[in-house]
């Protein structure tokens, strides 16, 4: 266990693992779910899934409303790109930048997380229902965070490409 964890790079650990670990443990006394493994290794891999979940979920969600409201503005790409490589603090600062995203989108996880039980309760909403919820939900998460990262490679190339310096 001590070998996988020390294999986790600092991006996975701070914006995958804590915020599943926390999202787990602050679920468990917020709302009525129970996500605690008692397997340590299952634990593990599913705290930091359950992290993977939030982190795209900020990627996703939070990020474009926050943009959307011009509570944030973002250089060009091509321009980050470009800086990265003059100023390598600016990769730090950009993955502290996304454990920001990513707590933020735990929190308003455990928000509808929260309403969403009262709802369930309220509406009588079967569990296998909720499950299916959620696995619907989940696999848009992950179809629209493979276009996105797409994206992100793509951008990166011709970055790359119209770089003068690359010649």
């Amino acid at each position: 266990m001590k070998d996988l964890l020390d294999k986790i790079s600092s991006y996975n650990l701070f914006n995958y693992l804590l915020p599943g670990v926390l999202f787990v443990a602050i679920s468990k006394f917020f709302t009525s779910y129970n996500f605690i493994q008692d397997n340590e290794i299952v634990g593990v891999f599913l705290y930091y899934f359950i992290g993977m979940v939030i982190s795209r979920f900020g990627s996703l969600i939070i990020e474009p409303v926050l943009k959307k409201t011009s509570f944030l503005k973002f250089a060009d790409y091509k321009d980050f790109v470009s800086a990265t490589k003059k100023d390598e603090k600016i990769d730090l600062f950009s993955e502290i930048n996304n454990t920001y995203r990513t707590i933020t989108a735990m929190l308003v996880l455990l928000l509808i997380m929260k309403g969403y039980n009262y709802f369930k309760f309220i509406c009588s909403i079967s569990d296998n229902t909720s499950f299916l919820l959620s696995i619907i939900s989940i696999l848009a998460i992950f179809l629209f965070s493979y276009r996105k990262q797409t994206n992100y490679i793509t951008k990166r190339i011709q970055a790359a490409n119209h770089n003068p310096n690359n010649v």
